[in-house]
């Protein structure tokens, strides 16, 4: 039988979660699997950029000297294409055909756009017309000189980024291992999805949901697992598991029943960090150290788990991957919509986000209730009804949390 339970606070809750784990080691990974991972260290050009002087647009290379009583003839003594190069000085009323993006001889001062040239009856020469205002070239190290920092620490990799690299000719960089997660379902009442269904059963929905959650927060998903309500079961898949995951995420068995065995678990065979907590939906939710595991067992209603994966578990896997830049925290919103139940704990409702009248606006959308499913796939904020004797009316101020994965 368990002991009385001494419900904590949402915060207190994020606080030991947070305070039990640490930024995982680092990796070295090819660029092309870099996309969305967190660096680990920093960059810096290897060379300037761009590494040579470099033309605007498709024209002609001249010498500043030369940038005078047009309309000009000019010898063209080199056509200069992308990827070419003419590495000799410009002489006096010279001038070679260049594309944008190519080489710009050393002692060019300008480049005249193609419009502003008029063709000859000498394939060897060309008539400028006119001037322009700008060179027409960007300079070497215009964008970053050699040695400049590219992209900090703990950086998001992202399609820019990858490119920023690819540009520099690096190859490889030093990321922060993602977190391993494991996934387990526990009830024998669970049923895997596409096989028969039972009298009494129900069809297994939180373990995939976790695991594509997990996945979006940049964990590496190492095992997604369900077992029937068995103590003995249960500790020999926590050991195992244990062993190859830096968190364990469990679904079902933690309230108070015979097959709580969850519950029963964080309270004899582990160091407990918490079993309540003031919110609504998923009150029971517990968290343990197990074999020296994190662990977070969930509820076992969709909405309570999905709920509580966004407030406690979302944060503590981008503190392991490393993650600062995320913004974790509840930010002023208006309501949307009246919501007059009474709370003896703080609610969190599940909402969907607009503007009105230029404000952030949170609207209630669906069922509140922990068992409630057909909401999850419209929810973009979690509203938070402080708990009291009233909820919130419409246009009230409330604070919001914004999924991690909207």
């Amino acid at each position: 039988m368990l002991d009385k339970r001494v419900a904590i606070r949402v915060e207190e809750a994020q606080k030991r979660l947070l305070d039990n784990k640490v930024m995982l080691g680092a990796e070295e990974i090819g660029i092309a699997d870099a996309n969305g991972r967190i660096l680990a260290q920093e960059v810096k050009a290897t060379m300037a950029m761009p590494h040579f002087r470099r033309s605007g647009y498709d024209g002609f290379a001249i010498r500043a000297e030369d940038d005078a009583n047009y309309p000009r003839t000019f010898q063209v003594v080199a056509d200069v294409p992308c990827g070419s190069a003419y590495n000799h000085d410009l002489q006096a009323n010279e001038t070679v055909r260049i594309m944008t993006g190519a080489k710009v001889p050393e002692n060019a001062g300008k480049i005249i756009m193609l419009e502003q040239s008029r063709e000859t009856d000498d394939v060897a020469t060309i008539t400028l017309i006119n001037t322009h205002k700008n060179t027409n070239i960007t300079e070497r190290g215009e964008e970053f000189e050699e040695g400049a920092t590219l992209l900090q620490a703990h950086h998001h990799l992202n399609p820019g980024s990858i490119s920023l690299l690819a540009a520099f000719g690096v190859p490889n960089v030093t990321v922060f291992r993602r977190p391993r997660v494991a996934i387990l379902s526990t009830g024998s009442e669970l049923v895997q999805p596409g096989e028969p269904l039972p009298d009494g059963k129900i069809f297994n929905s939180n373990h995939l949901m976790l695991a594509a959650l997990a996945k979006d927060a940049g964990a590496e998903v190492i095992a997604v697992e369900q077992i029937e309500d068995d103590l003995a079961l249960t500790k020999n898949r926590l050991t195992d598991l244990a062993k190859q995951a830096d968190l364990i995420l469990t679904t079902g068995g933690v309230s108070v029943g015979d097959f709580d065995f969850m519950a029963i678990i964080a309270k004899e065979d582990a160091e407990l960090l918490y079993n309540k907590i003031q919110m609504r939906p998923g009150s029971v939710t517990t968290a343990m150290r197990y074999e020296n595991t994190l662990v977070a067992a969930l509820s076992g209603n969709p909405g309570a788990c999905f709920t509580a994966f966004h407030l406690l578990i979302a944060p503590v896997l981008a503190k392991m991957s490393g993650d600062i830049e995320t913004q974790f925290t509840f930010q002023p919103a208006k309501m949307g919509a009246d919501y007059s139940k009474n709370n003896a704990y703080d609610r969190f409702l599940r909402g969907q986000l607009l503007y009105e009248a230029g404000e952030l606006t949170a609207v209630p959308v669906g069922s509140d209730m922990s068992s409630a499913l057909g909401n999850l796939h419209l929810t973009e904020c979690l509203i938070k009804i402080p708990s009291g004797k009233t909820g919130k009316n419409k246009g009230e101020e409330i604070e919001i949390w914004r999924l991690s994965s909207k």
